[in-house]
């Protein structure tokens, strides 16, 4: 077994990659008024969000999933084996995840696409990523 090789600087450069990608995913540009009318949210109930707290969650959390899929890959890892592996997390984990939990939620399917799109392409990209930046 080969020993752990994580590279610091590529996890954190991945997750703030998985920031820049929701940014853009979650704005007005892409699906913002969608994904909050599908979420149930109100503009008072997003206004009135902690979102430092929130943010600065977010980012652990991709803190945390940048390392693991990193650790996942390996240091032997080619960017086409990083972005397969990213895309496959993306659909057959997450999005599976998130498809289980809406269904029970009673959540539409619209709602699962544009959460389960987005940590798709995230995690395509920070496989790519991760891998090439070894």
């Amino acid at each position: 077994m080969e020993p752990l090789h994580l590279n610091p600087l590529a996890i954190a450069a991945a997750a703030a990659l998985s920031f820049l990608i929701g940014g853009v995913w979650y704005s007005p540009i892409l699906f913002a008024k969608r994904w909050q009318r599908e979420s149930g949210l109100s503009d008072d109930q997003l206004k009135n969000a902690n979102m430092a707290k929130i943010f600065g969650l977010a980012f652990l959390c991709s803190l945390v999933m940048a390392a693991n899929l990193a650790a996942f890959l390996g240091a032997k890892a080619t960017v086409g084996f990083g972005l397969a592996a990213g895309a496959a997390t993306g659909i057959g984990w997450v999005a599976m995840c998130f498809a289980i939990n809406d269904l029970f939620e009673r959540r539409s399917g619209t709602l699962w696409l544009i959460n389960s799109g987005y940590h798709v392409l995230s995690l395509t990209l920070m496989g790519g990523l991760l891998a090439w930046w070894k």
